[in-house]
């Protein structure tokens, strides 16, 4: 079995989730977490400790002077950045996967753990809970004491395991739903109004198109009508739904509409919910026109 050493003491969402990815490409491996030299220097893989990055030797530190490097865009390498950059594409079982997994989820862990901020806060005392918010909560505080330490640790990494795998699925829809909502958008009479036949993962291909303005696609047995962003990471919509209708439901707002199956908009105007394809199509011609 595999070796796979990281560093001792306190974790962070770095060292766990290369130690996760890690697992997930080898399957299994004995994990041992020192500061020793020697003990560091006999492991198969190295993880966050003994200031080495060499992907050939499976050393990924990113604490040695200089760095690791930097991604194209400027967020620079982390342990978890170093080992997907090596070994991501083979557990996503493909590359366009994995790059799409690096931008969700491996860029920010890293972006964190080299003090590069990502957003910051709006509002006095309130603060983004983010992943490596999680993991920090899995670290036993100073009243329990270190000895559950490497406990801890396992579980925050079987915790990482998890969330890694079910990224990697995630991406998986969205590489395959590009070309689906590609097509739709080219084979659409009206730019403005894109219907799906599918609840495809359509967000960033459609917001790189700067026609559409409202998606149509089923969710959950209902059609959905929503507006589409020019950043799908900002609630700013192109176009609200009509202020007319924001907040009915059911009868009420078949009223407002004339559309005898509507039945909810968002109060926030930014999705509506119809029973039928028929029906929320016809919603986003009435909100095209408002």
């Amino acid at each position: 079995m595999a070796t796979i050493i990281t560093h001792s003491g306190k974790f962070h969402a770095d060292d766990v989730f290369a130690v996760a990815a890690l697992l997930l490409h080898l399957g299994d491996g004995e994990i041992i977490r020192t500061r020793d030299p020697n003990i560091i220097e006999s492991g198969d893989y190295v993880v966050d400790v003994g200031g080495v990055f060499d992907a050939k030797r499976n050393r990924f530190d990113h604490h040695q002077v200089g760095g690791a490097g930097n991604r194209p865009h400027g967020i620079p390498y982390a342990a978890f950045g170093l080992v997907w950059s090596a070994y991501g594409a083979s557990i996503a079982k493909n590359a366009e996967t994995a790059e799409r997994v690096d931008d969700i989820l491996v860029a920010p862990v890293d972006a964190n753990d080299n003090g590069v901020d990502l957003m910051l806060p709006k509002h006095e005392h309130v603060l983004p809970y983010d992943l490596p918010d999680v993991i920090r909560a899995y670290i036993p505080t100073w009243q329990e004491g270190n000895a559950g330490q490497d406990q801890a640790f396992f579980e925050a990494v079987s915790f990482a395991k998890r969330i890694i795998e079910r990224e990697i699925r995630r991406a998986e829809a969205v590489v395959a739903s590009r070309e689906k909502v590609a097509v739709a958008y080219r084979e659409a009479d009206d730019k403005r109004l894109i219907v799906l036949d599918e609840d495809y993962s359509w967000k960033d291909t459609i917001s790189a198109f700067p026609e559409p303005l409202y998606v149509v696609h089923p969710q959950n047995g209902t059609w959905r009508v929503f507006c589409v962003r020019d950043n799908p990471y900002l609630f700013a919509n192109r176009k609200d739904l009509p202020e007319s209708w924001a907040g009915l439901r059911d009868a009420e707002l078949a009223k407002v509409t004339g559309v005898a199956d509507a039945v909810f908009v968002h109060r926030n105007r930014f999705m509506a919910v119809t029973k039928t394809k028929e029906g929320a199509v016809a919603l986003a011609k009435l909100a095209l026109n408002a």
